[in-house]
């Protein structure tokens, strides 16, 4: 009643209303560079892994080599949200070298107002209809550029008893696959129109905005679900300033959680938890 005496509702409505036609000029506008026919020709009747990334080369080349390793996939996918050209190079060039397909997205009307949900739900949304609806993969999955495998893993093997999983996150009695996490059978979604945005009004982070669409007709407690352990990153520093996660065999960095403080230290803890599952690759390839 409070929302209704404050017309919040309809602030709400003229509020998404905007939104939706700013997201749907940025979805009918060309890659910067990259052939968006090509890759959706590439993805045809495979298991496809897809990765936003935005402007951290040495996170996106740790990524894709260790997804590489240990990741059963037939193609890697990099859409690329950076706005510099400096950072889509030394990304392009990490891509090439990890045997991934690099494509660079549309200038994102979100990334300038420091807008990082919308930026990269709407970069999601871009792959979903420019990519992965025209060439119809047998499955996809999207992942954030700051989670790392550490142990062999197939996630697209779920999807032989369920339409789609991921890493579940909930708001009130809503709930969505993180953006970070995410798997889908394209022949049981593509009749869907699927939004991966937010539904912010509803407190839905990205990939949210597809509880309407296609999460609210499922069975959540039949999904798998991954143990998911924060742990923190730094000795001495309490882990709400600076912390990982643990998702099953994969380490999340949690960049944009941190406080600005500890990020450098922070990045620097990673690389340390990291080294020794990168060194196993550069000595298997000796």
């Amino acid at each position: 009643m409070a929302d209704l005496l404050r017309l919040q509702p309809l602030v709400h409505s003229v509020k998404s209303y905007r939104y939706r036609r700013i997201d749907e000029a940025f979805l009918i506008k060309p890659a910067r560079s990259g052939d968006a026919e090509k890759l959706s020709a590439a993805v045809t009747s495979k298991n496809i892994l897809l990765t936003v990334a935005f402007e951290d080369p040495d996170i996106l080349e740790a990524h894709l080599r260790l997804c590489k390793k240990h990741v059963r996939h037939d193609l890697h996918i990099v859409g690329d949200n950076s706005r510099e050209l400096s950072f889509v190079e030394e990304n392009r060039r990490a891509a090439d070298a990890n045997g991934a397909l690099h494509i660079w997205l549309p200038e994102n009307p979100w990334s300038s107002r420091n807008a990082g949900s919308r930026s990269h739900g709407a970069a999601m949304n871009w792959l979903w209809r420019n990519i992965l609806r025209r060439g119809g993969p047998k499955a996809f999955g999207f992942l954030d550029h700051d989670l790392f495998p550490t142990a062999p893993d197939d996630p697209f093997s779920l999807l032989g008893k369920h339409d789609f999983h991921g890493d579940q996150r909930s708001a009130g009695n809503r709930w969505f696959l993180w953006a970070g996490y995410c798997f889908f059978d394209f022949e049981a979604v593509k009749s869907f129109d699927l939004d991966f945005g937010l539904d912010w009004f509803a407190g839905l982070d990205t990939g949210g905005a597809n509880f309407e669409i296609l999460y609210k007709h499922a069975d959540r407690a039949a999904l798998p679900l991954r143990n998911i352990v924060t742990i923190p990153a730094l000795e001495g520093v309490d882990i709400s300033r600076a912390h990982f996660e643990r998702r099953g065999s994969w380490i999340h960095e949690v960049g944009w959680s941190t406080d600005p403080a500890c990020r450098s230290a922070k990045r620097e803890a990673l690389y340390r938890l990291l080294q020794p599952h990168l060194e196993s690759l550069t000595e298997n390839s000796l």
